[in-house]
């Protein structure tokens, strides 16, 4: 038969031993914190609305334009901090690459990949964020051995600010960083993210305006040459700064620079979001990061000639050439 002690109901005996009680509910806590965190890591489909992305938007590149892919060097991060479900055992080299635009108009250039200073800059940020890296050819220096004047540069288009995406900027002062008002906002609040940046010292400011209508489902855009070769459209979801750029060469083919929107290209097939606990520190935007990867995903399934590149996939830039080599 029982002892009639052991059959007091639970209540009672917390009551009687509030310690043990205390430690026992701690520890059912723990438990319960770290199995969720151990399941949002686990493989899930993402769920994405329902998207129209209307009719491919027209444009009339120049024959002389074209994009070439400058590398700036790596850092590995495992698959599973990549995307929901990727495995902890895959070693994914997350790319810092720019791309540079040739046009008669002037050129441009999409990200800035590391810059010689990388080491200094992340000591700005909080220690969690620094990540070990293997610093490439910064693209200055990539630039100026081939021989081309960075003056020639009319403009440096951020797909957001984070310090992976502009620490080049550190050598290639006088050229134009090209934000939005709200970019420029963002920027100047100081914001988690904006650390290096605003490390950098004097920089140098153009605005623009999405003062153009709906492209592919986004429904803002701004048309940098006014040829629709180059289209610039608001993705806030990442980082309120965040933008996708559109690319359209004189041989038809087309890419979607996502930055960060996916950081791999398996968040973009699976469809799979990035894991929560990175959400988190980042202080993403959930709904906002889901409507523009439904945008982005209806979009290359109904135009094969659109290519989306996201920022830390070095897969992704196969298809584009290597500085100083062209693709038009």
């Amino acid at each position: 038969m029982a002892n009639s002690k052991d059959a007091r109901p639970l209540l009672q005996r917390m009551r009687h031993n509030p310690i043990r009680s205390f430690l026992a509910l701690a520890a059912i806590l723990v438990l319960a914190a770290a199995a969720c965190l151990a399941w949002s890591f686990a493989p899930a489909r993402l769920e994405l609305p329902r998207v129209e992305v209307g009719a491919l938007p027209a444009a009339s590149p120049p024959p002389g334009m074209s994009i070439s892919a400058l590398p700036t060097g790596t850092y590995e991060t495992p698959a599973a901090l990549a995307f929901r479900g990727g495995s902890w055992s895959d070693t994914r080299a997350f790319a810092a690459t720019g791309i540079l635009v040739r046009h008669p108009k002037g050129d441009l250039l999409i990200d800035t990949g590391f810059g010689k200073n990388v080491d200094r800059q992340l000591a700005l940020l909080p220690s969690y964020q620094r990540s070990t890296h293997h610093l490439g050819v910064p693209i200055a220096r990539q630039l100026t051995a081939a021989r081309m004047p960075l003056h020639d540069i009319m403009g440096i288009i951020p797909t957001h600010t984070h310090w992976d995406h502009i620490s080049g900027m550190d050598d290639l002062h006088g050229i134009p960083l090209m934000v939005t008002d709200a970019g420029h906002r963002f920027i100047a609040s100081r914001a988690k993210g904006t650390e290096v940046l605003n490390g950098l010292g004097d920089v140098q400011y153009q605005q623009y305006a999405y003062n153009g209508g709906s492209y592919l489902g986004f429904p803002q855009s701004h048309d940098v040459y006014g040829d629709g070769a180059v289209v610039i459209v608001p993705a806030p979801g990442h980082t309120p700064d965040s933008i996708v750029v559109f690319v359209t060469l004189p041989s038809g083919k087309r890419y979607a620079f996502l930055g960060d929107l996916v950081w791999q290209t398996d968040g973009l097939r699976i469809p799979a979001e990035k894991p929560w606990l990175l959400r988190r520190l980042i202080g993403e935007n959930y709904d906002e990061t889901r409507i523009d990867l439904a945008r982005i995903r209806a979009a290359i399934a109904r135009y094969p000639q659109l290519t989306a590149v996201p920022a830390h996939d070095g897969r992704a830039f196969r298809s584009i050439a290597l500085y100083p080599a062209k693709t038009r």
